[in-house]
């Protein structure tokens, strides 16, 4: 935690809608001034693309058949938490991007699936931003979830987020269905020990819940529509929480416990702006106070 250089952090797997939260917090940042160093958690995954595949083959050969992103093994866990804990401290910090695409390795003269090298972050940022697959990660021997300032999880219910993930992988990115289904099993071990429990150190958590027949996600033709959805939102501490603001702000919305409020799947990016806008004020301001800007 830190005054002068807080962090805010968004977790969740593969297909689980963290790159739609980020651009909400973007906006919010655009639309308030605030000079966010944006981190994307792909970029501390240990291997690049060519070189997962061939780790994967061999980790398989020696018997090994949930070698993944998910776990440490393929992650640079050490050095995210590092980047973190520099950061509270002192606004500084190294990163780099991984290239998922032609378009997006194309500026930088390299091949997809591979890293930029690592750079200083920019000098005068306000605060880190962190969207990936372990902002609240907690091992023996790291524990990233006690920097960020701001801890949030994104968790469709499952048989959502295997949907979205088939849909993405066969439609965006050319995978088989057998190969998706390959990794979604591959990754079972890493998912329920290293992604599940990160949610338990969140602030707040957002898990999307179909209201449409998602029995058997493997043979869904589409992805279920934010207004055949619910989304449900729950505050680890509610303390400080305008609920009736949010009730009367958000149609359709209800309170189904004292921590959690249940809104309209179309709803969502509202309810974002609404609850997280003032935390950003507060930080914002807590920074200026600290720093003798006010």
């Amino acid at each position: 935690m830190s005054e002068r250089h807080p962090i805010i952090a968004i977790t969740g797997s593969s297909g689980a809608g963290t790159s739609t939260v980020t651009r909400t917090f973007q906006n919010i940042f655009r639309r308030e001034g605030v000079r966010a160093a944006i981190i994307e958690g792909d970029s501390f995954h240990r291997y690049d693309r060519r070189t997962m595949k061939a780790m994967m083959a061999e980790q398989e050969a020696s018997g090994n058949r949930h070698f993944s992103h998910f776990g440490p093994e393929a992650n640079l866990f050490e050095e995210l938490e590092g980047l973190f804990k520099t950061y509270a401290e002192a606004g500084r910090g190294r990163s780099r991007k991984y290239l998922h695409n032609a378009q997006e390795a194309e500026p930088y003269g390299q091949e997809p699936g591979t890293f930029t090298p690592w750079e200083d972050l920019p000098p005068d940022t306000d605060m880190l931003f962190y969207e990936g697959l372990h902002g609240a990660v907690v091992t023996d021997t790291v524990n990233v979830a006690q920097y960020p300032d701001l801890l949030i999880g994104v968790v469709p219910s499952i048989n959502l987020e295997w949907i979205q993930k088939l849909i993405r992988d066969k439609t965006q990115r050319g995978y088989s269905q057998e190969a998706v289904v390959d990794t979604i099993l591959r990754r079972m071990p890493d998912y329920v020990n290293y992604i599940c429990p990160q949610f338990q150190h969140t602030h707040v958590n957002f898990q999307r819940v179909p209201v449409v027949d998602t029995s058997n996600p493997f043979i869904a033709r589409d992805i279920p529509t934010a207004d055949e959805s619910m989304v449900v939102i729950r505050f680890a501490k509610p303390k400080g929480i305008d609920f009736p603001y949010l009730l009367s702000m958000i149609d359709g919305s209800w309170m189904s416990r004292a921590n959690t409020i249940v809104i309209p799947g179309g709803k969502m990016e509202l309810a974002m702006q609404l609850i997280f806008t003032p935390f950003i004020w507060r930080m914002m301001e807590r920074r200026q106070r600290v720093l003798g800007l006010v």
